[in-house]
């Protein structure tokens, strides 16, 4: 089996993970602000753990979205220079879709709504369905107002965007069980990443770029006035 070296920035939690065999070694890190600094050491420690280096991995995989933006940029920006380095192929994952690979592995589900705070008022979300031992696009990611999130039948939800928008999601009948704690994790990128290299999912370095489906990430001053007076 090739050895997966993972990496995950788009949200609060920094992580890494390192698949190895059947082996699964993993660190995190919490505070937006310091990923850039917290990765890199989080990936040696990992490597010397395994006592591999960077070189023997077969492929880095990474989370290229959709989440914050300066978070998706310093994934892209850490894996094009760690597999330059090593001449390592990449792998760009979905982090909705490690989401729900975080939501099968906690309770078992097939049908997932990943609904991650895009802030703004809004949530990225998607919809995914296992069969096959692969996961299913049914609505692809998607940037909208929580209010606007629509499920195709009955799903199990995740992520934290059930809980920034509660309001908008205790009606939805068709939501069977919440699992607000499951969130991007470079140890479901790196399960993923496998499959995906193993399938021929890898690309050029050129090609490793975020997955955006926001082009405004702020509101001006007048908007947030604006916002809070109405």
């Amino acid at each position: 089996m090739p050895t997966i070296l993972a990496i995950e920035t788009s949200t609060e939690i920094a992580s890494a993970a390192l698949l190895n065999g059947a082996n699964l070694l993993y660190r995190e890190s919490a505070g937006v602000h310091t990923h850039s600094e917290s990765i890199l050491p989080m990936v040696q420690a990992l490597l010397h753990e395994a006592g591999i280096t960077l070189a023997q991995c077969d492929a880095i995989a990474f989370g290229v979205g959709p989440g914050s933006f300066t978070g998706v940029r310093t994934a892209c920006g850490v894996v094009q220079g760690l597999a330059f380095g090593a001449d390592l192929p990449v792998v760009p994952v979905v982090t909705l879709e490690a989401m729900a690979q975080g939501c099968y592995e906690s309770c078992g589900a097939q049908n997932v709504l990943a609904v991650l705070d895009a802030r703004m008022g809004e949530v990225y979300w998607a919809q995914y369905r296992y069969a096959d031992a692969a996961w299913q696009v049914v609505t692809a990611p998607t940037l909208s107002a929580a209010e606007a999130v629509v499920p195709i039948g009955e799903v199990v939800a995740c992520g934290n965007g059930l809980t920034a928008y509660a309001a908008a999601f205790a009606g939805c009948a068709l939501l069977i069980d919440l699992q607000p704690l499951v969130m991007p994790s470079a140890r479901q990128i790196a399960v993923l990443g496998r499959a995906a290299a193993a399938l021929g999912g890898s690309v050029p370095l050129e090609q490793a770029q975020p997955l955006y489906l926001r082009n405004k990430i702020a509101f001006t001053t007048a908007e947030r006035l604006a916002k809070a007076s109405a």
